[in-house]
């Protein structure tokens, strides 16, 4: 499983850069506008500097296949040929990611809530598909039936496509994202939050240093050794 970061919060991907196993960050206009009047090619450099080899997701918003197409090139344009281009999967959307692709442009497919739109994208070529666990969820849709089945479709076609799935809620649907064979998958930084927020995973910490220090009557290894010298 790969793990993305949903956020351009410099100070969450700092923090996360730095305990999670990331392989990238992914962003759309609605996680933009979150942070306010910022220099958006400016702010999207120092992600790129911050999280080195990782990937970066940047959406277009342009709806016509031209407004698309003239998107991704200025994305392109300033943060280079590296940068995965997200494009929502409707049909301006599809015939853009067809031309993206017949020019090597790394993409992702995006605003995926059916199967047929994830086999469209598949049959295109986009590098990642990113169904929407939550909002499917919210529409009364098989989330966990949809992605199990895009995998399925993956692997019978020996496409290089992968299911990057995104919309979560908790960790639970993350879970089962996983379960049904999803390769990647991005959350935001509350979703990783929640993890670690279990209160018996300090409960068992605390106990283990009580019992350390209890026998030993240091803080850690390091400090055992030391005493020994």
């Amino acid at each position: 499983m790969e793990f993305m970061l949903d956020t351009i919060n410099i100070e969450k991907i700092r923090y996360y850069q730095s305990i999670l196993p990331l392989v990238g960050v992914t962003s759309n206009p609605s996680i933009i506008k979150k942070e306010g009047k910022i220099d958006l090619f400016a702010h999207l450099k120092e992600i790129k500097e911050i999280i080195g080899k990782g990937s970066l997701h940047v959406q277009v918003v342009g709806e016509t296949t031209e407004e698309i197409l003239a998107d991704a090139q200025a994305i392109l344009d300033q943060l280079g040929n590296d940068i995965f281009i997200k494009v929502p999967v409707n049909e301006a959307g599809l015939a853009a990611i067809k031309q993206l692709k017949e020019k090597g442009v790394n993409v992702t497919a995006t605003a995926i809530y059916s199967e047929m739109q994830g086999y469209l994208a598949i049959a295109a070529g986009a590098d990642y598909l990113a169904p929407y666990y939550n909002r499917m969820e919210n529409l009364n849709i098989d989330a966990a039936a949809i992605i199990d089945a895009l995998v399925a479709e993956i692997k019978r076609t020996h496409s290089s496509s992968k299911v990057l799935a995104a919309s979560f809620k908790n960790v639970a649907q993350v879970n089962q994202a996983c379960r049904k064979g999803a390769h990647s998958m991005t959350a935001s930084p509350d979703i990783f939050a929640q993890v670690f927020s279990m209160p018996s995973i300090q409960e068992a910490v605390t106990n283990f240093q009580k019992d350390w220090e209890g026998t030993f009557n240091v803080q850690n290894v390091k400090a055992l050794g030391d005493s020994e010298e």
